[in-house]
């Protein structure tokens, strides 16, 4: 799937992840909060760009109405990631 593999690919979802305040960042940043390169942040902003789930104001990057509905459908997702940490940590424990 498409999706899947744009998502998979490294720093894309810490991208939209930090652009879920609906505050514009500007690339500099973006790239701060992201912890990663501009060559790389340039190149996945262009990729979410063109799937349609960030775009560019003049302030800076956001979420287009996809991308915070895409956040939306992966909040279970990230609600089971944490239980699971929890209970591995215990098991680790």
């Amino acid at each position: 799937m498409a999706a899947l593999d744009l998502l998979g690919r490294r720093s894309s979802l810490r991208i939209l992840w930090e652009l879920r305040a609906g505050t514009a960042l500007t690339f500099r940043a973006l790239q701060d909060a992201a912890m990663t390169n501009p060559s790389l942040l340039n190149t996945r902003l262009k990729e979410l760009r063109e799937a349609g789930l960030v775009q560019h104001l003049g302030e800076g990057y956001q979420l287009t109405a996809a991308g915070s509905e895409l956040l939306d459908a992966l909040q279970p997702l990230s609600a089971w990631a944490l239980r699971w940490a929890a209970v591995r940590t215990k098991g680790q424990a």
